[in-house]
């Protein structure tokens, strides 16, 4: 559904992407791991579209279509949404207005936002004076709103404390039709024939691996992506002898 061939990028005259390969399958969900600066964020940004992000080379394409090119908002059309790590405020636009606007008019806000325990936010401006808990819970609703097939976060736990993450967490494994916890801790699974969404996590803390049950994980460092083994597995070597040990056992 997503693959991504000999990517190359550049932000001005800096090279940050180098040579990607990355498929993600239908129903699979990627978490992805590496250090500040090393190029997560460029790679969910150049995967929505946004022209500051310029492809040198390679290829970007999703559900058979190349989409390398193609405006962020034709890739939203076609199913591709994101949840932002520092999003913007906006004011003059009502939260409310703003989740009947990704959900093309067909998502009730009052509905979705009971289930983030949001709507008290709903006639507030996007963001303004929101704590990091509700900007994630914000882009959330967005998200659900959209109901893309592709769903990609930057960081999603950061900025939350302890006692939103769950919510958070659960929240997105609900979104990538995966198991999710109740307030009991007791896991439960959605009830589907096959899974359709999929996603691309980026992580520094590991704390959604907690909540979300990721197929594969991969670490991007200095620009280039590898490292492809149990997300678990990479989050521990992380943890125990940091990126550029994890990356030389590795390779």
């Amino acid at each position: 559904m997503l693959m991504i061939e000999d990517l190359q990028v550049k932000i001005g005259d800096r090279e940050i992407l180098r040579h990607i390969d990355l498929e993600i399958k239908q129903g699979e969900t990627h978490i992805l791991f590496g250090p500040n600066g090393s190029g997560k964020t460029t790679l969910l940004m150049t995967i929505m579209g946004y022209p500051q992000y310029t492809v040198t080379a390679g290829k970007i394409s999703f559900k058979g279509e190349d989409i390398t090119y193609m405006p962020i908002n034709d890739r939203a059309k076609l199913g591709i949404g994101m949840s932002y790590q520092r999003p913007p405020t906006i004011h003059g636009l009502k939260t409310r207005q703003m989740i009947e606007i990704c959900g093309r008019g067909k998502a009730d806000p009052e509905t979705l936002a009971a289930g983030v325990n949001f709507t008290d936010f709903l006639d507030r401006d996007i963001n303004a004076g929101f704590s990091g808990g509700e900007i994630k819970r914000s882009e959330l609703l967005q998200l659900m709103a959209q109901d893309p097939d592709l769903l990609l976060f930057d960081e999603p736990e950061s900025g939350v404390d302890l006692e939103n993450i769950s919510l958070i967490g659960n929240s997105i494994s609900t979104l990538l039709q995966r198991e999710f916890k109740d307030d009991a801790g007791k896991s439960h699974k959605e009830q589907r024939a096959e899974r359709t969404k999929m996603g691309l996590i980026i992580t520094h803390t590991g704390f959604i691996l907690d909540y979300v049950t990721a197929d594969k994980g991969q670490m991007l460092y200095d620009g280039y992506l590898s490292c492809k083994s149990n997300p678990l597995e990479i989050f521990r070597c992380i943890k125990e002898a940091g990126y550029g040990e994890c990356l030389r056992c590795t390779t």
